[in-house]
């Protein structure tokens, strides 16, 4: 499990609070009905990436926004002006997250639902532990699990009990490695605004078809213009590289480092990184670094569990 509570938690209430989101986000929110969520950017009005988030619909013309270090509180406040809309950050509301394939059987036989019946991106209120709070079935490490908002007064007992379950604590370096692993992106590093959705594989994201949203048409146009790709690299080294490392072909500079780690549990070097489009998995590319030239190699992405299927199960 991993301490997520870092991440923004931001209630929108009110009759306008759908249209404040679909204007500010990348997916259609009338397609996500009360107890579902939605993965989506936040653009720019140039169509590149401002954020990254996940959606949820409360029910009751509430909904929760979770994101990261990008600008959605701002553009929020912004796709907001005038409407009938009540925006609320709270500090107060924790995020734990419990992953992996036991994670269903240890918070079942301590919660009031079944959480065999929620679907991947589907939510609910439940006591865990004698403690209310809302579970989510999403996460952020490619195995199934469980994402669990709480108040501050009952988190720590929530956390201390699912250790006693056998629970492992882990750190961010932990998680960064999972989401390497599986593909997953983090903002700052794999996308800024200098990307568009298209870049780095967050096309499914954007709707063409709803309404005039933040950057859709700036998006919409940039599509097929991609002036880089995201892929995964396996590299010929030992241990994890710094990041920031040039990747050339041929003695010509082809992209950058931006995430690695080293996977304990695939024995490689990994990272994820830019490249100019259209290299092809396995194309071997030269790394240099400082005190470091070995070779990567282009991989199918997600190099763990390419087909999903453990997240889905």
């Amino acid at each position: 499990m991993f301490d997520m509570s870092p991440l923004k938690k931001v209630f929108v209430r009110g009759l306008d609070a759908q249209v404040v989101l679909d204007h500010l986000t990348t997916r259609d929110l009338t397609k996500v009905g009360p107890g579902k969520a939605a993965y989506l950017c936040v653009l720019t009005d140039e169509g590149g990436i401002a954020d990254d988030a996940i959606v949820s619909n409360n029910g009751g013309d509430e909904w929760m926004i979770v994101h990261g270090s990008g600008d959605t509180m701002a553009l929020l406040e912004a796709s907001a002006a005038g409407r009938d809309v009540q925006i609320d950050f709270t500090d107060y509301l924790h995020d734990l997250s419990v992953q992996g394939p036991a994670s269903l059987e240890i918070l079942n036989a301590h919660t009031d639902i079944d959480l065999d019946e929620l679907a991947y991106f589907e939510h609910a209120p439940a006591v865990l532990f004698g403690h209310p709070c809302r579970i989510s079935r999403t996460g952020y490490s490619g195995e199934r699990g469980y994402e669990i908002f709480a108040d501050g007064t009952v988190i720590t007992d929530i956390w201390d009990k699912l250790v006693q379950e056998g629970v492992m604590p882990c750190s961010f370096t932990a998680l960064d490695k999972v989401r390497i692993e599986a593909g997953l992106l983090f903002y700052g590093y794999d996308m800024t605004e200098d990307n568009t959705p298209w870049e780095v594989g967050l096309g499914f994201t954007v709707s063409s078809t709803k309404a005039d949203y933040r950057g859709k048409a700036a998006a919409l146009a940039a599509k097929g213009k991609e002036k880089i790709d995201n892929v995964c690299l396996d590299i010929d080294h030992p241990d994890m590289v710094a990041g920031g490392e040039t990747l050339s072909l041929g003695g010509q500079t082809v992209g950058v480092i931006n995430s690695p780690c080293y996977s304990h549990r695939m024995g490689k070097s990994l990272a994820l990184a830019h490249v100019v489009p259209g290299l092809a998995v396995g194309t071997a590319l030269s790394l240099a670094g400082e005190g470091l030239n070995t070779q990567a190699t282009i991989a199918a992405s997600p190099i763990y569990d390419p087909k999903k299927l453990r997240t889905h199960e």
